[in-house]
C-alpha cells in the first residue's frame, strides 16, 4: 500500500494537485486527521511493507452520521477528492461517500484477493511468495522426519492464498472455502503419497475452510495415514515484510491510474487489473460483490498432486 500512497501523491503533485494523506482510513477521516503530503514525505516508503498512513477498521462508518462527519472534514481542508485504498470494506465506504457526491476512485488492496473487478489486488502476490517461502522450509522439516504438514493462510471468505501457494509447493491436498473436502478425503490422499514413496505431505488449508488446521489434524490423527501430522499456522506473518515488485509496479499503475482518471473528471468507479490492462469497474458493483478463487485451478491442483 506505501507504493500507491506515494505514486498518488507524486501523480497529484505532478499535476499541479494538492495531495493529503488520512491517517487510520476511515476513522481518521471522520476524526480529522488529515495532514498534506509532498514528494518527500512519501519518499523511501516504497519497499516498506504495511502502510505510514496505518490503518483500522470502523463499522461505525456505516452510519450515514459518519459519512456526513467525513465530508465536513474533507471540506475543513478544502479536499475535493478521495483515492481510497483497500479491500471490500473500503470500497463499501468509498461507494457510500460517492453517493454523496464526493469524487472518489478505489484502488484494490487485499492479500486474500477478495475484491471484485481486478484480477489481482495489491499485498496478495507479496503474501503469496511469503507462504511459499514457508511452506518450503516447512517440506525440508517434513521429510527429514517423514512427517504431514498442515499449514494454515489467511482467507476467511477467499481461498485464493490456499490454492495458489498449495499449487506452486505441491500440496498433496488444498481446502478452501468456496469447495469442501471431507477429512477421509485429506487421508487418501496422503495415503496415496506415502504408497508411492513419498517422505513428506503438504495439505495447505484456507482459514475460512469448514475444518481448520487444528480441527482438521484431530481428525487426522485417528487415521491410518502413514505419517504423523504437525500444524503450523502462518497467522500475521503473511501481512509483513518488504512488497515483491509485481506488487509494486501494481501499486504504481493502479495509483497514477486513479489520480489521472480523477483529474479528467471520473469518480464513483475502481481500478484494477484485468489482463494486461487497467480498468475500471462500478463502486457499488464492486462492494456488492465478492470475487471467489478459480475453482479452475482447483481442478489442476488435484490432478498435479497425483
Amino acid at each position: 500500500m506505501n507504493a500507491a500512497v506515494r505514486a498518488v501523491v507524486r501523480t497529484a503533485l505532478a499535476l499541479g494537485l494538492r495531495a493529503f494523506g488520512i491517517r487510520r482510513a476511515y476513522e481518521g477521516l471522520v476524526r480529522g486527521e488529515i495532514s498534506e503530503l509532498g514528494a518527500r514525505d512519501v519518499g523511501g516508503i516504497i519497499q516498506r511493507g504495511g502502510t505510514i498512513l496505518q490503518t483500522a477498521r470502523f463499522p461505525g462508518f456505516a452510519e450515514p452520521e459518519a459519512q456526513q462527519e467525513a465530508l465536513r472534514q474533507l471540506e475543513a481542508k478544502g479536499v475535493d477528492a478521495l483515492v481510497a485504498i483497500g479491500g471490500d470494506g473500503t470500497m463499501r465506504g468509498a461507494a457510500a461517500l460517492h453517493q454523496l457526491g464526493l469524487a472518489v476512485i478505489g484502488i484494490p488492496a487485499s492479500i486474500d484477493n477478495d475484491v471484485h473487478g481486478t484480477d489481482i489486488s495489491i499485498g496478495a502476490d507479496t503474501a503469496l511468495n511469503t507462504i511459499v517461502a514457508a511452506i518450503d522450509k516447512l517440506r525440508d522439516t517434513a521429510s527429514s522426519h517423514q512427517r504431514a504438514f498442515i499449514v494454515e493462510t489467511m482467507g476467511r471468505r477467499c481461498g485464493h492464498l490456499a490454492l495458489m501457494s498449495g499449487i506452486v509447493s505441491g500440496a498433496e491436498m488444498i481446502m478452501i472455502p468456496e469447495r469442501e473436502a471431507a477429512p477421509e478425503d485429506v487421508a487418501d490422499a496422503v495415503r496415496g503419497a506415502h504408497a508411492r514413496g513419498k517422505t513428506h505431505a503438504i495439505i495447505v488449508v484456507s482459514e475460512g475452510a469448514q475444518l481448520g488446521a487444528n480441527a482438521l489434524k484431530e481428525r487426522l490423527d485417528g487415521m491410518s495415514t502413514g505419517f504423523d501430522f504437525r500444524v503450523t499456522i502462518l497467522g500475521h506473518v503473511q501481512r509483513g515484510g518488504s512488497p515483491g515488485a509485481w506488487d509494486r509496479l501494481l501499486a504504481a499503475r493502479l495509483g497514477v491510474a486513479a489520480v489521472e482518471r480523477l483529474h479528467r473528471g471520473e469518480s464513483g468507479v475502481m481500478v484494477g487489473l484485468r489482463g494486461r490492462e487497467i480498468a475500471a469497474t462500478e463502486l457499488a458493483e464492486v462492494a456488492s460483490r465478492q470475487r471467489p478463487a478459480d475453482l479452475e485451478y482447483y481442478r489442476m491442483a488435484r490432478m498435479l498432486a497425483t
